[in-house]
């Protein structure tokens, strides 16, 4: 198990146009020949968004991309016509295939914080797809077929425990409270990339939020 602490992250975004940025994996100008993914995950953005703030049209391919807003809320729109407001509690997923155009704004009076995370696709090229689940109910799995991933989002009281699930690669990320995996401490924004996950159990300290994305192989 490899723990990446929430203040390790590369920063990015655009601070005077009221875009932060967190970046877990190598992404834009920050380069790290050792840190280009785990399994079929690619990135784990925390972006945080002013009231007004975004990102305007911008091209994806052959990308996965799944967002989970953890407050405020998030307007999406893409070239083949989608446009949501993607909330707390909501999965939204864009597989950019052969090629896809978006946009993603803070249109409300609220910060917006949000966790995105991009995966490879098994097989390149396809048409884009869009989908959004509202309110997805606890333990759950969320599919990623497109990558041969699966979603599992857990939200702990504290004292409760989760099974991790057993896969080849696991990335643990805590999106709020404190939990206790294979014995280390985890906070918000601290991750765990798990290779050979088997028989592991997050015990969370405090009520809790985690998200933690199984890839069956990758790099």
């Amino acid at each position: 198990m490899d723990v990446r602490r929430a203040d390790e992250r590369y920063h990015g975004g655009d601070p005077a146009a009221g875009i932060s940025s967190l970046h877990s994996f190598s992404f834009g100008p920050h380069y790290d020949p050792d840190n280009l993914r785990f399994g079929a995950l690619i990135a784990c953005n925390e972006e945080q968004l002013a009231p007004g703030a975004g990102f305007d049209e911008h091209p994806h391919s052959h990308t996965e991309i799944i967002t989970w807003v953890v407050e405020g809320e998030l307007t999406h729109r893409d070239s083949t016509g989608h446009e949501t407001l993607v909330r707390p509690g909501d999965v939204q997923r864009l597989s950019s295939a052969g090629g896809v155009r978006h946009v993603e704004r803070n249109d409300g009076d609220a910060p917006l914080t949000f966790v995105q995370m991009w995966l490879a696709p098994l097989e390149p090229g396809g048409d884009p797809a869009y989908e959004i689940v509202h309110g997805i109910a606890d333990s759950t799995p969320y599919a990623v077929p497109e990558a041969g991933a699966m979603l599992h989002v857990r939200r702990l009281m504290a004292g409760e425990r989760t099974a991790v699930p057993d896969a080849p690669f696991v990335y643990v990320h805590v999106v709020r409270g404190e939990v206790k995996l294979n014995g280390e401490e985890l906070g918000p924004g601290d991750a765990a990339r798990i290779t050979v996950a088997q028989d592991l159990e997050a015990l969370a300290g405090s009520p809790a939020e985690l998200l933690m994305m199984v890839s069956p192989s990758g790099a």
